[in-house]
């Protein structure tokens, strides 16, 4: 990101000044009107205090707070609506429990509340007590148990496989792994155990396999949405999770036959010196756990549609990429952002390209309508017939919803620019009512991923969401593929 300067402070002014003296009423006010709030109250979502105890305490509250990963497999909200596996199971366990331990009184019932938190967060904030539960596929490792227990698992024998794509590099067996490349987070069971197979490489005078970790905002999901687009070269998963994309993402190559892991144990973890809860939950796996009806229905019934993930990083789009780059710079220079941000932005809107037309109306590579640029505000005319300009009226008007709505101090560069493309995307007004609902209901609301993006979902759906999410992975390919290129030429 750019260094703020005495010039950017007065370009911002000016861009503010014109901004307010244009625009008028066409935009929205940076504050929520007091109908505006009320929505966005009556959304809320209050999160208890931290508390750490047993069952008994639980049985008192008649709460159980399930902390989940945001997951388009595990847990997701579209709209108000939740689902997702992790949804479904913590739904069934309230059921189970009003039935298996229900209140004297009819009239107060067990509820289970579910907390999306960042993946690398569910050890920690469970230890932390703000939860009772960490879900969403969680293996048991040894590395967390010596934080947490683990319930009886709810499926055993998992397979950890290697996923590749359409341009990695063959792979046969296991030891073909050697020196390549490949993605997971830092924070999963496939890194630790990539990590051991590392080790038997090394005593087989075997290189050992580049590992990459994989931005922790970044799912399974993702990866092999990346890795399916030829963005990454390869990755590892549980091959039930890889099976249930697969249909959707055709490109994958699966390698069954030599798992990375073969023995991995899926279960709820909990905090340490919790017997009572551990031996609830021990009879509510016992009945809902693969092998079940209830756990084989829901095994591959929740994968949903994301917008198509293009290669960002093939040949032919890295051409157009070396085309545009030069434009991208300068413009981003000018209005004080990532250049690789705003050409990752370019490609979600249109591919990097200046041809591409929209049914509303909006052309060329940042999709602007030729009347949002006309305008004063932005002032800039010709965008449907020159990159150049239609660029430089993007990463204008990018500006101007920066300055306007996100001027808060206590913003990082990244979040800042996140959160002016959802208010490019779905609109500067809803960007207002996202952050709100975001720090009522006890979340970040200067995070995007894990915060903010959970009240964007539920107030305008997965739209939104899935278009920050795909243009941070295309900004992830990039700086993978300009990283590689530097690495290549500081060689030569």
């Amino acid at each position: 990101m750019g260094r703020v300067n005495p010039l950017r402070l007065l370009l911002g002014l000016v861009l503010c000044l014109q901004l307010a003296v244009a625009w008028g009423e066409d935009l929205p006010s940076a504050e929520l009107s007091a109908a505006e709030e009320a929505e966005v109250d009556a959304m809320v979502l209050p999160v208890p205090d931290a508390w750490t105890g047993d069952f008994e305490g639980m049985r008192e509250r008649r709460l159980v707070r399930l902390l989940v990963p945001y997951s388009k497999t595990f847990f997701a909200v579209d709209r108000g609506r939740q689902l997702g596996i992790t949804y479904e199971i913590g739904k069934a366990f309230e059921d189970w429990l009003n039935r298996s331990y229900p209140h004297p009184s009819k009239s107060l019932r067990w509820r289970v509340m579910f907390i999306p938190v960042a993946r690398d967060e569910l050890i920690p904030k469970l230890v932390a007590g703000v939860g009772d539960i960490s879900a969403g596929g969680l293996a048991i490792t040894h590395r967390r148990e010596a934080q947490v227990d683990f319930s009886e698992p709810f499926a055993s024998g998992i397979h950890e496989v290697l996923v590749t794509g359409p341009r990695s590099v063959p792979i046969t067996r296991l030891e073909d792994l050697s020196g390549v490349e490949v993605m997971v987070r830092a924070s999963s069971s496939y890194y630790e155990h990539l990590i051991q197979l590392n080790e038997r490489f090394r005593e087989q005078g075997l290189a050992p396999i580049t590992l990459k970790p994989a931005d922790e905002n970044l799912e399974s999901e993702d990866l092999l949405e990346m890795v399916n687009a030829g963005l990454v070269n390869a990755t590892v998963v549980d091959r039930y999770l890889a099976q249930a994309w697969q249909p959707m993402l055709e490109d994958l190559v699966i390698h069954e036959d030599y798992p990375v892991r073969d023995d991995t144990s899926i279960a709820w973890a909990i905090r340490k010196d919790s017997p009572q809860f551990k031996a609830v939950l021990a009879r509510f796996a016992k009945a809902h756990k693969l092998g079940t009806a209830f756990g084989n229905t829901l095994r591959n019934k929740y994968v949903k549609n994301s917008k198509a993930l293009y290669n960002a990083t093939d040949e032919e789009e890295l051409k157009r990429f070396a085309q545009l780059v030069a434009l991208f710079e300068k413009h981003a220079g000018t209005y004080d952002f990532d250049y690789l941000m705003l050409m990752a932005q370019g490609y979600q809107e249109s591919q990097l390209d200046q041809s591409a037309r929209s049914h509303r109306g909006a052309v060329g590579v940042m999709q602007l309508l030729p009347s949002t640029a006309a305008d004063p505000a932005v002032g800039i005319e010709g965008i449907d017939k020159s990159a150049d300009r239609n660029v430089e009226a993007g990463s204008k008007y990018m500006r101007l919803l920066a300055d306007k709505y996100l001027a808060d101090p206590a913003l990082t560069p990244l979040n800042r620019t996140l959160m002016t493309f959802a208010a490019y995307n779905a609109g500067p007004g809803n960007l207002r009512k996202f952050r709100r609902l975001a720090e009522k209901s006890g979340l970040d609301k200067n995070v995007w991923f894990g915060n903010v993006e959970h009240a964007a979902a539920r107030i305008v759906g997965r739209e939104t969401v899935d278009y920050v999410g795909n243009i941070y992975k295309y900004y992830v390919a990039y700086k993978l593929a300009r990283d590689k290129q530097m690495a290549k030429d500081r060689k030569s």
